[in-house]
């Protein structure tokens, strides 16, 4: 046997029997979605469908929405909305993205959309000049964080520092640190690159570090 047939041989007893013309890429299977079968019945409107979406995710919605509103009438809306969105516009979605995400995505919309509608949030200039501000006043009081006698004021200290951040660092930094979302995940969720994930990241844990060390620094005073 000549050692192109060889070849042949040994790649069809590898691979199997192929009509692919010489050359052609074998299609791409995308894994399937971990919602497959809550898909499937949204899709083919089941009259459970939507019972089922509210059981999987309407607690993760509420929390994600409250997170980045912290109004809890403004995240109950945004949750009925976003929800009621899925079941609509259910043909919309095509799969590029997990399930998860694209429902996130129009969790994170609607609730940033609440904080804009309020006029409240302060610009990046603004937050620009915070953070340098507090950059100054950094300390190291991360060997004080476990004494349960300050957990309770730790954690309101937390959530007013989170809410003082602009919208679009506040929805990365709830997505990526308190959420626990990937900084892939964070970027498929709010439709942004890698590089400015990273960045409002970066940026949002400096703030909040300092507005923490500001809290710290004041108890211990």
């Amino acid at each position: 046997m000549s050692i192109p047939r060889k070849r042949a041989a040994m790649r069809t007893f590898v691979m199997g029997p192929t009509d692919r013309t010489p050359g052609a890429r074998a299609p791409v299977s995308r894994p399937v979605d971990r919602d497959h079968a809550l898909l499937e019945a949204l899709r083919q409107g089941e009259p459970t469908a939507a019972e089922r979406l509210v059981t999987t995710y309407g607690d993760q919605a509420y929390r994600l929405a409250i997170r980045i509103t912290g109004n809890r009438a403004d995240a109950e809306e945004v949750v009925q909305d976003a929800l009621w969105t899925v079941v609509r516009k259910i043909g919309a979605f095509r799969g590029e993205s997990a399930f998860a995400s694209w429902l996130y995505r129009i969790v994170a919309n609607g609730a940033c959309q609440k904080i804009r509608r309020r006029r409240t949030d302060i610009s990046l200039d603004e937050f620009t000049a915070m953070l340098d501000d507090d950059g100054s006043r950094e300390a190291d009081w991360s060997a004080r964080v476990e004494d349960p006698a300050l957990q309770s004021e730790l954690r309101k200290a937390l959530t007013a520092a989170i809410a003082a951040l602009p919208i679009d660092y506040r929805a990365v930094i709830v997505l990526r640190d308190v959420e626990g979302l990937s900084t892939r995940e964070v970027a498929d969720t709010l439709g942004l690159t890698i590089v400015n994930v990273k960045t409002r990241t970066h940026r949002a844990r400096l703030f909040l570090r300092s507005r923490l060390g500001r809290f710290m620094a004041h108890e211990a005073a």
